[in-house]
């Protein structure tokens, strides 16, 4: 009994560590384009709500993965905590780069994100006890990351209108599979209803996207950057 207790262990700790190394992909994955954005000094048509989206997303899953929300999630917790670094300098780059409107409404709705977060934790320490705080801030985490897993769903569409993967980077796609694969293994040994439903939507969703890479790969287009820094 002790030897199965031991490699379950095992194997969930090391799909929660897989996770976070796939997380790692994604999150350096815009790299390029803020390159872009230093050289130029300017933000030209790039959007920042997508990282602005991203920062909020992962500061609810961070305060999901603390002890005091969640014990015995801890990996939910590192992972988060370094996408909201990285999230925090992109924006903070945008912001620099960006024109005057664009960075006063940068500002205001990092401010707002902060003040999202903020009422979170408060209402989720005060009024509710930690049970029922589990189940309060597990379901905002659910709908953030199913909101987040749902912005493929325009890619797709793309790639099917234009029988081309031009905007669909297959090593992004990829890692986006691994990651939500990893988790919702992590969410299963952990018994977490919270990280494994989103993330097996997310899984499906990664299917899909290679799916669709290996139908249309032969299209003649090379992949450019990733659909949500071109378009958004």
């Amino acid at each position: 009994m002790l030897v199965v207790g031991g490699l379950y262990s095992i194997c969930s700790f090391a799909a929660g560590i897989a996770g976070n190394l796939f997380a790692f992909v994604l999150f350096v994955s815009p790299i390029p384009t803020f390159r872009r954005i230093i050289r130029s000094k300017s933000t030209e048509q790039f959007s920042g709500l997508p990282y602005i989206y991203a920062l909020l997303n992962c500061l609810i899953c961070l305060w999901y993965g603390t002890p005091i929300v969640s014990p015995g999630i801890i990996l939910v917790f590192t992972v988060n905590s370094i996408g909201a670094v990285f999230q925090l300098v992109y924006i903070t780059i945008f912001i620099i780069h960006a024109e005057g409107s664009k960075k006063l409404k940068m500002l205001g709705l990092v401010l707002g994100v902060f003040a999202v977060f903020a009422a979170i934790v408060v209402i989720s320490l005060y009024l509710f006890e930690p049970a029922s705080r589990q189940t309060f801030v597990g379901y905002l985490s659910v709908f953030s990351l199913i909101c987040m897993f749902a912005s493929p769903l325009f890619i797709i569409n793309l790639v099917i209108k234009t029988r081309s993967v031009e905007y669909m980077p297959f090593y992004l796609s990829l890692a986006t599979f691994l990651m939500s694969l990893s988790f919702f293994a992590y969410g299963m040994f952990k018994n977490d209803p919270f990280i494994s439903v989103p993330n097996g939507i997310g899984g499906v969703l990664g299917v899909i996207q290679l799916v669709l890479y290996f139908r249309y790969s032969n299209s003649g287009e090379e992949p450019r950057a990733p659909l949500l820094d071109s378009y958004a």
